[in-house]
This record gives C-alpha cells, structure tokens and sequence, in this order.
C-alpha cells in the first residue's frame, strides 16, 4: 500500500538528496574521455579539497565507503603489518575486521561503545611500540553506531607526544560535511569518506584525501593493488580523467553538492548540524531517556542514538513509526541490537524536519505505550526559537 506524503528518511545515511542533486545526476550521461568531462572532474577533484580542509590529493573512487576502507589500507601497508585500531562501535569493529581479512596484524583497543577513541590509550601503547612496529593508528571520527566523537586532533598529539612514525588514518564517513574537520592542520594521513551523508548523494563514491607521508608510505607499500591504486588515479586525475570508467553522473551530482555546500558555507552547515543535534538531545532528555553517548565532550552533529528503557524493543518502535508516520530510524547495531534507536540529522536537512521527526518519534512512543514524559518536541522547539540559524 502506497503510503501518502514524503517518506522521512532518518536514519545516519543515507541521508535525503537534494532535488537539484537528484536534477543533476539525472542529465544525461557525458563522454568520460571527452573535454567536457574533463572540466567536471578538475572542478570537482579540486573542490573537494576544500571540503576535507587539506591541499593535498583526494582520490575518489566509484564504490562505498567501505571501498576507501581497503584502500586507505592497501596502498600504505603490506602483509603483516602492525596496526592499532580503537573499538568506538560497530564500524571500528568491521574496518578491524577488513584488516585483519587483508592480512594485516590489528590490534583492537576494546571500550564499551559510549565515547571516543581515548587518545590517552593510543599514547600508551605507542610508547610501548619502541621497535617502531606499528605502522598505522586507525579511527573513527564519528562513530554512526553509537553517535561519539572521536578528537582527532587530540590522536594526532599522542602519536606526536609518543615519539611515534605511525601513520594517522580516519574514518570521516559520517562526519564529513556535517561536522568540523581538518585533515592538514591535524596531520592526517589518509582520511576516509563516503558520499551518502554529509555530502548528500546517494552511495556511490567514496574518497581517500592523502597526505605526502602517506603518499611516500604507498611507494613501497606491497599489498597487491589495482583497481584501488592511488599512483595511477593521481596520475591521471591531474587532468580531470581516471583511469577507469567513473561514476559520470555521480560526479555531475557531486558538483551540485559542492556548489550548495559553499554557498551556505562550511561555517554555517556545521552551526546547522550542531543546532539539530542540541534539539534532539534536549527531546530525549525530556522523554527521559538515555544517549549512548555518555560524554557532552563525545556528542555527534550527525545522529543521536538512544537507548530505550529495559524491556521495550527498540525495533518494534521503528516498525511502529515506520508503518504509522512513514519514517525511517537507524536501527541498533551489533550488541546494540534492538536495544537502541537512532535518528539522523545530518545532510540536507532544516529546524522544520527536526521537530517533524522528533513528533514522529513522541507519536511513536505514544503508540507503543513506552514510558516516557511527554512534551519532548516542545522542549526542543524552545531550543531552536532561542537558537535561530
């Protein structure tokens, strides 16, 4: 049954693509070996620089953000390299496994899930490291499973403080676009991210922005490498191509992302992310609820995730609001399975679909008798009248 009105799609990503997005991805397709091409894609590989806040190449990729994953790791590293990784949740948890499936020694600093990666920790153990081999520390900026961030600056001073050459790799999937982030002036090395979030397109693309050490790490990096070599796709991006066929009409939308994004300016799209985040927060506390996310310091701009109390199925409320108000929540994830829910409030979005969604959500509640103080809505309306963008 066809249900009426526009669909709320709230979960952390995909997120809601722009119509003129959409508008533009649906041109038709161009000849990506001719010169019109080749403006688009000088255009875009060189705004997207800006965007990462780096001067350095950003190699885009036509696949998920799991793709940037394996290349981030591929093309720095070889068989039975060392790496540090820290569990912030369930994304950490599958790029830790991808490592370990491609050969490579990683090492899992565990946590409960409820904060950042603890810069602190990594210090520690590198300064254990004195035979110098691990070889890279990979994190998560923005964990989507559990809504914490990790200070990516702050894992740049331990390696620093640590007396430590390892590379400094980040997983900005959920975070780019929507929440404040400097891969030059916080020494990364290869960061990470996907087009289905911050930059508001469907999944597709995925990037890996590099720095010169990280370049110099892939000259004598081994790990068989073809379709995700970096050398080849600088090479000839350089020129506006790639080596292989791209995703032509993802780009076009990717060049529509990027105008809108500098035209709000990236000030103000991560003010707009904080705001939504805030009110959502103010909503839960009034229902009474808890935040995975114990730490203020750790609050994600991106989404929210939010324990239910015990004995209520936090999927049985998303199949509720699903089928009652036609709006999707971001389910829990891996031991936070059916305990959690999660609500995106990143990419194209506004203060107007932010009370829209936490009104489905309070509906929600309502409907599945869960215990909670009504008014949650209101209470972060107040916010929003108070903290007008």
């Amino acid at each position: 049954m066809n249900a009426p009105g526009r669909h709320f799609l709230q979960i952390p990503g995909p997120t809601n693509t722009p119509l003129a997005v959409l508008a533009a991805m649906a041109k038709p397709t161009i000849d990506h070996r001719g010169p019109e091409f080749g403006k688009l894609g000088l255009d875009v590989l060189t705004r997207i620089r800006g965007v990462f806040r780096t001067k350095n190449p950003v190699i885009i990729y036509p696949a998920s953000g799991t793709g940037a994953w394996e290349a981030a790791l591929v093309n720095t590293l070889s068989p039975g390299d060392k790496v540090v990784m820290f569990e912030t949740g369930w994304f950490a948890t599958l790029w830790n496994r991808m490592a370990k499936k491609l050969g490579i020694e990683a090492e899992f600093i565990t946590s409960d899930w409820r904060a950042g990666a603890d810069a602190a920790a990594i210090e520690a153990r590198l300064r254990e490291d004195k035979a110098h081999a691990i070889k890279a520390v990979c994190v998560v900026h923005n964990e989507t499973s559990t809504g914490c961030v990790t200070d990516i600056a702050a894992v740049r001073r331990a390696i620093d403080k640590a007396g430590h050459p390892a590379l400094l790799m980040v997983d900005t999937i959920s975070s780019l676009a929507s929440i404040d982030y400097r891969h030059d002036e916080w020494g990364v090395d290869v960061t990470v991210a996907g087009s289905q979030k911050g930059l508001m397109l469907p999944p597709g693309l995925s990037f890996n922005a590099v720095s010169d050490k990280a370049l110099k790490a892939s000259a004598s990096a081994r790990f068989p490498r073809s379709f995700w070599d970096w050398e080849e796709m600088i090479a000839i991006n350089a020129k506006g191509f790639f080596p292989y066929t791209p995703a032509t009409n993802m780009l076009q939308g990717l060049k529509v992302a990027l105008d809108m994004l500098e035209d709000e300016g990236m000030d103000n799209v991560f003010a707009r992310h904080d705001r939504a985040a805030e009110a959502t927060r103010r909503a839960v506390r009034h229902w009474g609820f808890e935040t995975v996310c114990a730490r203020p310091s750790d609050y994600s701009s991106s989404l929210t995730a939010v324990f239910l109390p015990e004995g209520h199925s936090a999927d049985g409320l998303r199949k509720i609001i699903l089928e009652r108000s036609n709006m999707s929540l971001g389910n829990g994830l891996g031991k936070l399975a059916d305990r959690v829910f999660r609500i995106g409030h990143l990419g194209d979005f506004h203060d107007l679909m932010v009370t829209g969604t936490l009104s489905g959500v309070e509906m929600g509640l309502a409907s599945a008798r869960i215990p909670h103080k009504p008014g949650g809505v209101e209470a972060a309306m107040r916010y929003l009248q108070g903290n007008a963008g």
